[in-house]
């Protein structure tokens, strides 16, 4: 059986599950899942678009998974409690799990940007997003800080 995995055969992924507005600066992400493309079981490999304007999520840090992000393409500036940094191609970032430090993408040129990111997949993880009143609860729900779910 080929292992070779084409992108381009992948179905793309526009927009986010964020309860509104939540969702306004992520609605044009694209994102494909190669690391579904391949069975990968253990982490996951997305290869994410980000055009002009566009976020690659709210900003958040995870309890049980780390993450990894690589810049294929472009520019994007990362947003974390430290402040921001431009990350140009060949550039890369890594967020340890259970490290409540904020993060997230934005594509603030005028042109596409393309990143690899890589994540655990954990069976149970749960999301604090540190600038809005929404956390991803362990059993992949969005609610309030205090629990309550979005309607």
């Amino acid at each position: 059986m080929p292992k070779r995995i084409n992108p381009a055969t992948i179905p793309t992924k526009v927009g986010t599950g964020y309860p509104a507005p939540h969702d306004e600066p992520c609605k044009h992400r694209e994102r494909k899942r190669l690391g579904d493309a391949a069975n990968l079981t253990q982490f996951g490999v997305n290869l994410l678009r980000l055009p002009p304007g566009a976020w690659s999520s709210q900003r958040h840090w995870h309890t049980s998974e780390d993450e990894f992000v690589f810049v294929v393409a472009g520019e994007v500036v990362l947003v974390t409690d430290e402040g921001e940094e431009v990350l140009r191609a060949g550039e890369c970032a890594g967020f340890k799990a259970n490290e409540p430090n904020g993060h997230h993408l934005q594509n603030r040129s005028q042109h596409d940007a393309l990143l690899l990111e890589v994540g655990a997949r954990s069976e149970r993880d749960g999301v604090t997003y540190s600038d809005i009143d929404m956390a991803l609860d362990e059993d992949g729900r969005y609610t309030h800080r205090d629990g309550r779910p979005y309607a």
